[in-house]
């Protein structure tokens, strides 16, 4: 099995011999690697943060603010054409960052979209009507 990138002592799961989907995965994991700098970066900001209880508090008040607004803009573009869907899940990934529930939440809605879409694409095709 090959290397996680970004962590030797675990094993990627990904697909050898670079097929599109491996080369995303690996891309998504070498992003989530806790070493890079702007995670660092990012890191060091929570811990100031959550050293001050005030601020601590805002904080989650603007992640809410900030993260409802954008879950509540995106539901009504879901039946519209574009990324209606995609505008949901990126405000729950933002409550999701402070919110253990969005974060429950998020994986719940993505399994049932999943189920969804299965179900649409495996559904018998009818034809047209020629009248």
């Amino acid at each position: 099995m090959a290397q996680h990138p970004g962590r030797p002592d675990e094993p990627f799961r990904g697909e050898p011999g670079g097929t599109p989907g491996s080369e995303l995965e690996r891309d998504i994991v070498s992003a989530e690697d806790p070493r890079r700098p702007i995670r660092r970066f990012l890191a060091g900001i929570r811990r100031r943060i959550g050293r001050r209880p005030l601020l601590r508090r805002a904080y989650r008040i603007a992640v809410a603010v900030l993260g409802g607004g954008i879950a509540l803009i995106g539901i009504p573009l879901i039946p519209l054409p574009g990324p209606g869907w995609l505008v949901v899940f990126l405000g729950l990934a933002v409550l999701g960052t402070e919110f253990s529930w969005a974060r429950r939440l998020a994986a719940f809605a993505k399994r049932q979209l999943a189920r969804f879409w299965a179900w649409w694409r495996a559904r018998p095709r009818r034809a047209a009507d020629p009248a």
